[in-house]
This record gives structure tokens, sequence and C-alpha cells, in this order.
């Protein structure tokens, strides 16, 4: 954490309430980027907890799920149950106070609690209320929205993989990370609408959506075309060379853009004439023969270290970099100064990436034990008032 970021007087969303009613990752991870700047989140949980506390192993020095760590730092735990009238009754108080409720239940849940929108605006008009699914509220709400499966009926599993291998996901619940971002954005912009008319709104993200805005490229060549995409591994449908390669000790990436960087890439690697021969000598011809182009350039790249040519092609002006795995991936951010690492007692996370200058993200306290705040005075105050930022943990600190 950076001095300036301690510095903060107070964040971007200082006196904003969350009533947190999500779950696992996609609204956990749209609360906690809100907590970041300040809004203060009070997560509702069952008395069992988060289904991610559970996700064991691999946990933190204080044997927490990492799971659960990594989205929800800067939060408050409460633990109602919802299936008692007492559950319900401190649920709907909190809603009422609340600025923004997210909540990821399916489609029909949160009406039996009484705790549907048109219920909670009755008692708050004010409110900016998300719900986050897989399908959507329509023909779609009764599908499971799980991430792998949202990957494949979404189209993004038939465009990754090898060529003549099975389609693969991606390596994180990458769908619910999107939708959450989405979930984020569209909270802000209902909070800023709420500026201007005072009162608040629905706000609706769905997984699958969420990813068919996400492949951009690929769907808009779909759409234009008439014709799917095909699986090209690691290789660009649109750009060669821009692929992984192997060196003689392992893999690297070149991600040629520009003829010019072509240019720079052959002569740097001892196969000048390649910038001049025609089947490479543009971008479009150099998709056309990317097998052909690929094989020349293995076998030039394996005369020497990844880590040699990655220096020597970025000084060229040529991107490239090595295939990391996700600890050499921090320490590389470490090294270019971009402080990924953020340190709240025994939990270790990844920073938030928004930068503002003048409202940075603040990281306060670590992810709650289940239920750590419960009894606290917080349903009392006005969640329009602005509140210490540095507000107490009432339990002590994370064990």
């Amino acid at each position: 954490m950076t001095e300036s970021t301690r510095a903060t007087p107070r964040g971007a969303l200082a006196g904003v309430r969350v009533a947190d009613f999500s779950r696992v990752l996609a609204g956990p991870y749209a609360t906690m980027t809100l907590a970041d700047f300040g809004a203060d989140v009070i997560k509702v949980e069952s008395p069992a907890g988060d289904d991610t506390r559970h996700w064991k192993p691999p946990v933190d020095a204080a044997g927490e799920a990492t799971y659960f760590g990594s989205v929800n730092r800067n939060k408050r735990s409460v633990a109602l149950d919802l299936a008692t009238e007492e559950g319900l009754a401190e649920a709907r108080r909190l809603a009422a106070s609340a600025d923004v409720v997210v909540e990821n239940f399916r489609p029909g849940v949160m009406d039996r609690f009484g705790l549907s929108y048109d219920e909670v605006r009755a008692a708050n008009p004010g409110v900016v209320y998300c719900s986050i699914t897989g399908f959507g509220t329509g023909d779609g709400a009764t599908l499971a929205g799980y991430d792998l499966l949202v990957q494949a009926v979404g189209g993004l599993m038939s465009i990754t993989g090898e060529p003549e291998g099975e389609p693969s996901k991606a390596g994180v619940a990458l769908v619910d990370v999107l939708c959450g971002q989405n979930a984020v954005a569209g909270i802000l912009l209902a909070l800023r609408d709420r500026d201007r008319t005072g009162l608040g709104q629905r706000v609706e993200v769905n997984l699958l959506q969420s990813l068919l805005s996400a492949l951009t490229n690929q769907a808009a060549s779909t759409l234009a075309t008439g014709r799917a995409p095909r699986r090209l591994g690691n290789r660009h449908p649109s750009i060669a060379p821009y692929a992984v390669f192997p060196a003689a000790d392992r893999d690297l990436v070149i991600a040629v853009g520009n003829d010019r960087q072509f240019r720079a890439l052959a002569v740097l690697l001892g196969v000048p004439a390649l910038a001049d021969d025609p089947r490479y000598a543009t971008n479009e011809a150099r998709v056309a023969h990317r097998d052909l182009l690929h094989a020349e350039l293995e076998g030039a790249l394996a005369a020497a270290s990844a880590d040699h040519w990655v220096r020597a092609l970025t000084d060229a002006g040529v991107p490239a970099g090595l295939v990391n795995d996700v600890a050499e991936a921090i320490a590389f951010a470490e090294s270019l100064g971009l402080e990924p690492v953020v340190e709240l007692g025994a939990s270790r996370t990844v920073a938030n990436p928004i930068g503002l200058s003048q409202a940075a993200p603040d990281y306060r306290t670590p992810p709650p034990r289940l239920d750590e705040h419960a009894g606290a005075d917080w349903l009392a105050r006005d969640p329009r008032e602005p509140r210490d930022r540095e507000t107490p943990r009432e339990k002590g600190p994370t064990a």
C-alpha cells in the first residue's frame, strides 16, 4: 500500500452503504471494488457462511480460504438466517437503509424473502438495486449460472484451445469477474443518475451477456461474415506473428502488430529476408501463411534463451514477454513498481487495478470472519453520513 493511499482522507464512495446479499465470486468481486473506494459494505451471509469460506485448500496464514479472501476485504459480515422472521426483519431493515443492494440469488428468491426490488424501493426510493444472474430474468431464469457452463454455451470455449484439441475454459472464472466489473459500472451509473433525479433504479447484469460483450472482435466477425471463428490455440485470427514460441529454454510470446515491428523482428533474428518475402511482407499475407512463418521463427528462436530474446526484442521495439506463472507475474508487476499486493494481517490479495489521483483505493480491513460484526450499531447510522475510514473491527483482529 502506498503512502498516498494511506493518507487519503475519504474514498470516492465514502458515505455509500451497500447491503451485499451476494455470494461466491461475481457479486463479492463487485462489492469489494466498491468497498476499496470507501463504500461501507455489509456482507449478509447465511449462518453457514459464503460457500467460498469452505473452498479449501489453499488457505492463508490464518487458515482461512484464499478464495473467500480474494474478494471480501474491506467488508463487514453479519450472519442472518433468512428462513426466520427475525433474520428477514434485520435484512429488510438493512435494505431499507442502504444506498445500494446487491444480490445474485436465482430470479424469484429475493421476492420470496420480501426483498424484491419493488418492495425495497417502496421503503427506500433512492436505492440502487443490482441483480446479478446467469442468464437473465426471462426464459433463462431457471438455468444455473456456473462460470464453466457460461464459458461453454457463451462461445468462449469454442475459440479457446488447440485447433485439434478439445474446447478449453479460461484458467480462472473469467466470466464471473467480467460480470462483476459490469455490475460496478452499472451501480456507479445508477448512483450518478440518482444525483440528478434523487431516485434509484434497478441494475441488471448477467453472465451470458457479459461474456458475449467481451467477445468483441470475435463476435463482430461472426455477425459480419456469418461464420463462427475456430480455435487457433495461442494464435490470433487477424494478426501474425502473434503467438507463443519456444526458445532454447522456455516459452515466450511475440506480439507483432504492424509491418515495422515485423521487419525489426526479422532483422534481430538474423533472417531479414523474411520481411521482403511476399508471403510475409504484409500482415494479411502473414496471416495467410501463419504456419510457415511460425516454423521459420521457431528455428531462429531456438538459438538463444527466452530471456535473451525478450530483452533484445523489447529494446528493438518488438512486443515480447516471457510466459510467466502467477508467482512470476506478480513479481514482474512488483519489478515495474506497480505494487500489486495488499497485505492485511494474514491476508494477502491483489490490489485494486483502478487508480484515482485524488481518491485512491484504501485497504482498511482484511476479509471478515463470519458474523464478525453481529450486534454492531451500523444499522442506526445515516447511510449518507461519511464514516471514519478507519472503522475499528468490533471483534478484534482476524485470527
